[in-house]
């Protein structure tokens, strides 16, 4: 399997061994936290989450000393930890995973289904470093519009395009523009039975390894059936800013607002806080440095 980890890769190695030992030793991450906190080290419950599954590495000062505090408590022998870390070149970006990607998107999700065998290969050579999602609800509570702009860096040479997949809150395929404001209109295509909307956006010219492109494009409804109370945005790799803005018709504004994040679509969030409109009818979700899994806005009307 070309996408399958190798349990000799460092990554690989200070994962398992960092998961073996809080096994081993029956310590939730919530306790581990907790010790690290004693010790004047703040880390977050996602940051030794991300370690132990291999997504990140401690590299910061603060994290390598987290690692040296942890050794003796985890049972480890001095350096234990340590001597997996290997150091990174700068921008460096994790590998295309199959099964972190399940992770996010469970298994047989409708992306799979859209994709078939692609979705083993899905963005393969592409990896996000900035997303911008502008969302407008109408006066009939749908949302008409979607304007995108993406950053994205090849991770390997000559990819040509970005897929993305929508999945719209009605089943009428031919009530849809998708539009980028440069060069010839997206190849799409409409999956009724999912009613996931696919593009491939062409990137302009092809890509050398580690050079970057912006994406824009816009995706409109013409629907005029349906009610929207949500919109998200499903990560599989680490994201350096998420912005999320969404702006309601003055004659749709919601009783309540939700911002929230969840680890897998269609899982119970981890966090959901409720969220206020500006005077210009919009809230926004600005996470940084986000990890994977599942970011959005929810709303809802009382009657």
């Amino acid at each position: 399997m070309p996408n399958a980890p190798h349990t000799n890769h460092p990554d690989t190695m200070f994962a398992m061994t960092f998961k073996e030992a809080l096994q081993r030793r029956g310590l939730p991450l919530e306790h581990i936290r907790d010790h690290l906190q004693s010790h004047g080290i703040t880390l977050s419950i996602a940051t030794l989450s991300y370690w132990q599954s291999g997504r990140s590495l401690p590299e910061k000062p603060q994290s390598l000393r987290a690692i040296d505090v942890l050794e003796p408590f985890l049972g480890l022998a001095s350096g234990t930890l340590r001597s997996l870390l290997r150091r990174r070149p700068r921008g460096w970006i994790p590998p295309h995973d199959l099964t972190a990607i399940r992770g996010v998107y469970g298994e047989n999700s409708d992306v799979e289904q859209v994709l078939g065998d692609g979705f083993a290969h899905f963005n393969a050579d592409l990896r996000r470093l900035v997303v911008h999602e502008a969302v407008h609800v109408n006066e009939h509570r749908f949302v008409d519009e979607i304007r995108v702009t993406t950053v994205v860096r090849a991770v390997h040479d000559s990819p040509r395009h970005l897929t993305v997949i929508h999945t719209l809150d009605t089943t009428k395929g031919d009530a849809f523009d998708f539009a980028i404001p440069h060069g010839p209109s997206p190849r799409t295509r409409f999956r009724p039975e999912l009613n996931c909307v696919v593009a491939e956006i062409p990137l302009g010219r092809r890509l050398a390894r580690n050079e970057t492109a912006v994406v824009e494009y816009t995706l409109r409804s013409a629907a005029t059936a349906g009610i929207s109370h949500q919109h998200e945005r499903r990560l599989t790799t680490p994201l350096q800013t998420y912005l999320l803005q969404v702006r309601f018709h003055p004659l749709a504004l919601p009783s309540k607002c939700w911002h929230y994040y969840g680890k897998q679509i269609g899982t119970e969030p981890q966090s959901r806080q409720l969220a206020t409109l500006d005077d210009f009818y919009m809230t926004h979700l600005l996470p940084m440095k986000c990890a994977p899994g599942v970011y959005g806005i929810e709303w809802w009307w009382m009657d």
